[in-house]
C-alpha cells in the first residue's frame, strides 16, 4: 500500500524530496485515535491540518480542528481538501453507517447512481473503500494512521504480565479460524470465545457494547448470581481488510469491559491492532488480572513490525 518512492522514519512518514510539500490532511471521526495521532504529529513536528466529522469527532479534537464539515456533505469535505493540497489523506477514528438512502444521495453526487448503489449494498468494507476511491479519483494520496504513527500499533512482542494458559491459547486459535472464516461477510472485528464455545461474535455494535453483551448474558435474571467465568476477547483484522481506513483498535476502557465481563484475556492482531495508550492498557490488563497478548494473522502481514 506503500509507494516506492517514500520512505518511513522512526517517528512515522516522511516524504521523499520529490514528494508535494502540502500537509497531511486528518479526516477525523470518533473517538481517541485521532486525537493521540494529532498529538504524535505535532510530537514529531509534522505539518498537518485537521477536519472533523460533526457529531462524531470529540470536543477536544473539535476545539483543535481546522475545519468541520457533516460526513456526507462532499462538497465541503473536497473543496476543504483542494484548498489545503494536502500530500497525503488519512481517514482516521469511527463513524456510524448513514442510511442506504443518504449515503446513495450524497455519492450519487459525485458518481454513477448505480455504481454507488452497488457499492454500498456489500456492506461496510465497501463503503470504506468506496470513500477512498472517491479521494483517490480526485488526486488524493490515503494512508493509514499507522504508516503516519507506527508506534501506535502492538508490536509482536506486546504482552502483559499474565501469560494465557493451554485452554486459553486453544480459545485463541478457534477465535482467529472464526474470524477468518466470518470475513467474507463484512462483520465485526472481534469475537468472545470460552475454551471451544463461542459466546458473541461483533456486529455493529462496537467491541465494548459486545462485551456488555456477554456481560449481561452471565447474569441471572435478577443479576444475583454469575455464571462460571473465563473466555477471551479476539480483536483482529478481517482477511483482506484495507487497515488504512479501518484498523482494529483496543485501549484501557477495552480491558476494564473485558474485565467486567468476567473475562481471563485478551488476543490482538500483532502489527495490525491500534493500542491505545498502551502502557495505560497493559497496567489496566494487570491490575484487572487479565493478560493482553499480540499474536501473528495468518491471513495477512502486519502493518507493522
Amino acid at each position: 500500500m506503500r509507494p516506492e518512492n517514500n520512505r518511513r522514519a522512526e517517528g512515522g512518514f516522511t516524504q521523499s524530496p520529490s514528494a508535494p510539500t502540502g500537509p497531511i490532511a486528518i479526516l477525523a471521526g470518533a473517538g481517541q485515535l485521532p486525537i493521540q495521532l494529532v498529538n504524535h504529529l505535532e510530537r514529531t513536528g509534522q505539518d498537518y491540518r485537521v477536519l472533523a466529522f460533526r457529531g462524531f469527532a470529540l470536543p477536544e479534537l473539535r476545539r483543535r480542528a481546522h475545519a468541520s464539515a457533516d460526513l456526507l456533505d462532499l462538497k465541503t469535505i473536497m473543496s476543504t481538501l483542494e484548498g489545503w493540497q494536502p500530500h497525503a489523506v488519512s481517514l482516521v477514528g469511527a463513524v456510524r453507517r448513514p442510511g442506504f438512502s443518504a449515503l446513495l444521495g450524497a455519492y450519487s453526487a459525485l458518481r454513477n447512481r448505480q455504481e454507488v448503489r452497488d457499492v454500498i449494498a456489500r456492506g461496510d468494507d465497501q463503503v470504506l473503500r468506496g470513500a477512498v476511491m472517491l479521494l483517490e479519483e480526485r488526486g488524493h494520496r490515503v494512508i493509514g494512521a499507522h504508516e503516519l504513527a507506527p508506534g501506535l500499533v502492538a508490536p509482536p512482542t506486546l504482552a502483559s504480565a499474565l501469560r494465557p494458559s493451554v485452554d486459553e491459547r486453544d480459545a485463541i486459535a478457534v477465535g482467529l479460524d472464526l474470524l477468518a472464516s466470518l470475513s467474507a461477510f463484512d462483520i465485526g472485528q472481534g469475537a468472545v470465545v470460552d475454551r471451544r464455545h463461542v459466546l458473541a461474535i461483533e456486529g455493529p455494535e462496537g467491541t465494548d457494547r459486545m462485551l456488555r453483551r456477554v456481560r449481561g448474558l452471565r447474569q441471572s435474571w435478577f443479576g444475583l448470581h454469575r455464571r462460571e467465568q473465563g473466555g477471551v476477547l479476539i480483536k483482529a483484522a478481517k482477511r483482506g481488510q484495507d487497515l488504512r481506513v479501518d484498523m482494529p483498535t483496543i485501549g484501557p476502557r477495552t480491558v476494564i469491559e473485558a474485565g467486567r465481563a468476567g473475562l481471563s484475556g485478551i488476543a490482538i492482531g500483532a502489527g495490525s491492532t491500534f493500542v491505545l495508550d498502551q502502557e495505560k492498557t497493559l497496567n489496566a490488563a494487570d491490575r484487572l488480572g487479565l493478560f493482553l497478548v499480540a499474536v501473528d494473522l495468518p491471513w495477512m502481514e502486519r502493518a507493522v513490525g
